[in-house]
């Protein structure tokens, strides 16, 4: 072989060399890194203050319901006369854990009596007093308007002495944990459960549904319990002071879980009335079940 013949073969050889050097290899799965990750810094505790997960991602199970509930309208010694209640419990001597059930502006109804119900099926004592009994009880107002004026007529300090009246009485039925006690309130009575619970320092827990807040918001620093939170983002007269409530519970380092359901009005899980609505209501409640649960029952 010549040597101009061997020097062109070298030449050729050179350059498919580069040509290679320059094409990117086939793909292949990257191996995964051996390095020693940065080390994660202590986690900071979580704000006590927290939106309400979506209900249907709520670990909570279901409680298994009892197999019957007792009822009874009941007479609760009062400071100024008799409070007519209604009591629904699960059969059975219990001990069960307890909820006062505070009505609407509309006093003691059938659906406040069918909400009792409901819980007592899920295992707990519910009375739900009547706080219009000191002007005769809401049979004695026909229409709704006619009651909620009666309402609006009550004394504060009346209110506050029936409900201490009434949380006495369920603390000492043979069949509920004393110290298994929490209230649940709905519009007026929702502001109530949240003042309740700035003034009754055994109650377990509270849960506020689309009520006020305090006229002193700095008043849930008596609140000894963790409180839950269900708002309408319609019913904006009531959940524009929402973040006051925020505020006021990271303030005092309480326990707040609150949620504000889209495209709900106030009352909306009042099923009888015409701001229902039943996909707010739904979650709602399976977000209540499992709070009462977790921090009631527990």
């Amino acid at each position: 072989m010549s040597n101009k013949f061997k020097y062109l073969i070298l030449v050729i050889l050179a350059v498919a060399g580069l040509v290679l050097a320059a094409c990117p290899a086939p793909a292949t799965p990257t191996p995964p890194l051996t390095s020693t990750p940065t080390p994660t810094p202590p986690a900071t505790p979580k704000p006590t203050v927290t939106q309400s997960p979506t209900a249907t991602l709520s670990p909570t199970p279901m409680p298994t319901l009892p197999p019957s509930i007792v009822t009874e309208a009941v007479n609760i010694p009062g400071q100024a006369v008799a409070i007519k209640a209604y009591e629904a419990r699960p059969a059975g001597a219990g001990p069960f854990p307890a909820l006062l059930v505070i009505h609407e502006n509309r006093a003691l109804t059938d659906h406040i009596r069918d909400v009792a119900r409901r819980f007592a099926a899920q295992g707990y004592v519910a009375v739900a007093p009547d706080l219009l009994s000191r002007v005769g009880g809401r049979e004695k107002f026909p229409t709704d308007t006619e009651a909620v004026a009666a309402i609006n007529a009550l004394t504060p300090d009346g209110v506050r002495e029936d409900l201490q009246s009434t949380f006495d009485f369920v603390k000492g039925r043979s069949y509920v944990k004393p110290d298994r006690i929490g209230v649940i309130g709905y519009c007026w009575g929702g502001g109530n459960s949240l003042l309740m619970g700035t003034r009754v320092k055994e109650l377990r827990t509270v849960v506020v549904y689309y009520g006020p807040n305090p006229a002193n918001i700095d008043d849930v620093a008596n609140i000894t319990g963790p409180v839950l939170g269900v708002y309408g983002e319609l019913d904006t007269r009531i959940s524009m002071n929402v973040p006051a409530l925020v505020d006021a519970m990271k303030k005092h380092n309480k326990s707040f879980e609150y949620k504000i359901y889209p495209g709900a009005a106030h009352a909306f899980f009042n099923d009888t009335g015409a701001n229902y609505n039943k996909t707010a209501a739904d979650e709602a409640w399976i977000t209540t079940l499992a709070f009462l649960e977790k921090n009631l029952k527990s």
